[in-house]
């Protein structure tokens, strides 16, 4: 299981990804686009794209600012965090 928080400005972000098959994050601030092979989360973050095979968003809760996706995933990256370079570089960014 991965799991990751990071707490900025403004809010905080947090992603749980069991097995590369569900996921889980907060911190989303809109679903920009999703299809089954992407996924595009505005988060408190910046864009996170998610990319793989049979995705689905299971659950969307923007009050709450969270969103449940499965399928298998291939790909997490991140843009639009300037000064973030570390944890950027743990998804590709």
């Amino acid at each position: 299981m991965e799991d990751r928080g990071k707490t900025i400005e403004g809010g905080q972000h947090r992603l749980t990804l069991i097995n590369r098959n569900s996921g889980s994050f907060t911190g989303v601030k809109d679903v920009l686009n999703f299809d089954s092979g992407e996924i595009i989360l505005d988060t408190e973050l910046g864009r996170l794209t998610i990319k793989g095979n049979n995705l689905h968003v299971n659950r969307l809760d923007l009050e709450k600012k969270e969103v449940e996706i499965d399928g298998t995933v291939e790909l997490l990256q991140y843009a639009g965090m300037p000064g973030h370079g570390l944890f950027g570089k743990w998804f590709g960014s």
